[in-house]
């Protein structure tokens, strides 16, 4: 059942997330890595509970299945894109082309959706394990680059770091092209 009320706690929840992203962007950019942590793990926490609140108590909205997609790719675009240009003190930056490639994967499967809404049956873009998999990737590569920052260089640091940004780039790689290949697999409705 869908919630006709968009004043739901999950939507609540979300809109929280949302008002972080500038405050969690001003730490990264002045360097409080343990304020961006912070923020960050809050925003991951109040996700799973908007979730779990939305299931449990039944409060599903139309807004809410908007608005919760928009949150998580408004805030990790935020981090790839911070964490790959303002690098300055940074013990794990995440590498320019890696941001890249997780951003664009994002995009083209967004105008990709929006242009083929008409022609695409419903499930063609509800996310596939593989999409999961790189989701939580790219959430673990920035809490855990998050953190680093905050710790400063640890030389246990040096062969994970690089280690889990190209694992996030592979996923990224995999999903993408696995998105792909559903959406040109799937007839027309």
């Amino acid at each position: 059942m869908t919630v006709s009320s968009p004043l739901t706690v999950p939507n609540l929840l979300t809109l929280l997330r949302i008002l972080a992203i500038p405050f969690f962007a001003i730490a990264v950019w002045y360097g409080h890595y343990w304020q961006a942590f912070v923020l960050f793990a809050a925003a991951g926490f109040t996700d799973l509970l908007d979730g779990l609140i939305a299931r449990v108590f039944d409060q599903r909205s139309d807004l809410g299945a908007l608005l919760d997609p928009a949150a998580d790719k408004l805030l990790m675009t935020t981090a790839f894109i911070l964490m790959a240009w303002r690098t300055q003190g940074m013990v794990a930056p995440i590498p320019v082309w890696v941001a890249i490639l997780a951003i664009m994967r994002d995009l083209v499967i967004s105008f990709y959706a929006f242009a083929s809404v008409d022609r695409l049956s419903e499930t063609t873009f509800h996310p596939s394990l593989l999409g999961k998999l790189s989701t939580a990737m790219q959430l673990i590569a920035v809490s855990a680059g998050l953190l680093f920052n905050a710790l400063g260089h640890r030389p246990w640091m040096d062969p994970f770091v690089p280690g889990m940004y190209w694992a996030v780039a592979a996923l990224v790689l995999a999903s993408g092209i696995h998105y792909f290949l559903r959406a040109t697999a799937t007839p027309a409705r």
